[in-house]
């Protein structure tokens, strides 16, 4: 599985903790009780687990002397009633911690969840599910990782590791041959090279875009008809991936139309949070 990339996790972290206790946690603060405490993140639904390792390093970055078992990894499958981490000391830094790590394993756990969801569908298939730059600004790190813990793949991370010719790019530079043109010339002159993509609309662009040596096609917002028909038509074997209105009722057909590829913006666009919840012992 891929690894996070802990520098900016920990900035995550950082200023996630900033935004909500600010000048301090009040509430805990007000209780005057020094008690130690013994707590446990409990699933509430089942699914796919993700971010398990940020939260324990939400506690930990409150408290190092939290002390902190987790009883699942990332990527694996849970159900309601299943206990995921389990904490003990300082009370007060126990619920200091609680929602900014509940928040974020939900989000995270809800897209390894639904990613999971899709691939379910199309698992007999050779078509692989793919994300997209539809993340939450500075939570990308979190979002993409996620994505894996559900068995999808990620599209590209950003703007800088791949070359991605979209509509605008055409209108901007006067058409689909002066924008593949340009980005192989580009290419070329890069020490190292990054694969180049084109999105197109219709048929005839998608026979115009065939006599260039690039490595993936976007079909954007095809019917089922168009892409079988572009799958016949494919005869340079150019990875084929399909956009557009994806959703759980469509993805199979989709699949099975031959692409090799399907993005789902809504993996990261529309999260549907994983519900846990932190319950200290009595």
């Amino acid at each position: 599985m891929q690894k996070l990339n802990w520098q900016k996790v920990n900035k995550i972290i950082k200023n996630a903790l900033d935004e909500d206790i600010q000048s301090g946690d009040i509430t805990s603060i007000a209780m005057k009780i020094k008690a130690k405490a013994n707590a446990k993140i409990v699933a509430k639904e089942s699914g796919i687990l993700a971010g398990v390792e940020v939260a324990e390093k939400i506690f930990k970055n409150i408290d190092p002397t939290l002390q902190i078992k987790s009883t699942k990894n990332d990527g694996m499958q849970i159900k309601a009633g299943d206990e995921i981490l389990s904490i003990s000391g300082n009370g007060q830094s126990i619920l200091t911690a609680e929602r900014t790590a509940l928040n974020i394993l939900g989000r995270m756990s809800g897209i390894a969840t639904t990613v999971n969801k899709y691939i379910n569908l199309i698992k007999d298939t050779n078509c692989k599910i793919l994300d997209t730059r539809k993340t939450m600004p500075l939570l990308r790190e979190l979002d993409k990782y996620s994505i894996h813990c559900g068995g999808g793949i990620n599209h590209r991370y950003g703007l800088f590791d791949m070359i991605l010719i979209k509509e605008n790019h055409i209108r901007w530079i006067g058409g689909i041959e002066k924008a593949i043109s340009s980005a192989l010339i580009f290419n070329q002159q890069l020490n190292k090279k990054v694969k180049i993509e084109i999105e197109i609309t219709n048929i005839a662009e998608f026979k115009k875009v065939l006599k260039f040596p690039i490595d993936r096609i976007m079909l954007d917002h095809f019917s089922i008809t168009e892409m079988k028909k572009a799958v016949k038509l494919n005869d340079t074997k150019i990875k084929l991936e399909a956009s557009g209105d994806v959703n759980l009722n469509n993805v199979r057909e989709i699949a099975l139309t031959g692409v090799d590829f399907i993005s789902v913006g809504a993996l990261t666009h529309s999260v549907n949070n994983f519900d846990f919840s932190l319950l200290f012992d009595e």
